[in-house]
């Protein structure tokens, strides 16, 4: 079973989650680039999603789709969402750049309550398979 059909295995909650979680990150990306003060930023945020996506991929194939796989996202995400919420501090950010980071840090930070909550549940011994 590859990544993508395990995913899709989930309840449907999860799989339209994902799916909106890709949409923000991959229309964040699209609007910050308009904005000669956000445009490091939506590098970072690409550089980071790229990294998230490589290193998802080894993972499963290390332990199979299990909790622990939100790790990475923790480890990723986690620095990515402080270094935006402080670019919010940034007045060169004008409003509708600074409303599109704001939506992602909110759909990053709902992933990352999952995530943290997964991780923990795996430490503590769930380590079944979740397919």
């Amino acid at each position: 079973m590859t990544f993508h059909e395990a995913m899709l295995s989930q309840p449907y909650w999860v799989v339209m989650w994902t799916r909106i979680l890709g949409a923000v990150i991959v229309g964040t990306l699209v609007i910050l680039i308009f904005s000669k003060a956000t445009r490091r930023d939506a590098l970072i945020i690409f550089v980071t999603h790229l990294a998230v996506l490589f290193v998802m991929g080894w993972l499963f194939k290390q332990v199979g789709y299990v909790r622990l796989l939100g790790i990475v996202h923790v480890f990723l995400w986690t620095p990515l969402v402080v270094y935006l919420f402080r670019r919010l501090g940034d007045r060169a950010i004008t409003f509708p750049f600074r409303q599109t980071i704001w939506l992602l840090l909110l759909v990053l930070s709902i992933s990352l309550a999952f995530d943290y909550l997964d991780v923990t549940r795996y430490l503590l011994g769930e380590r079944a398979s979740l397919v």
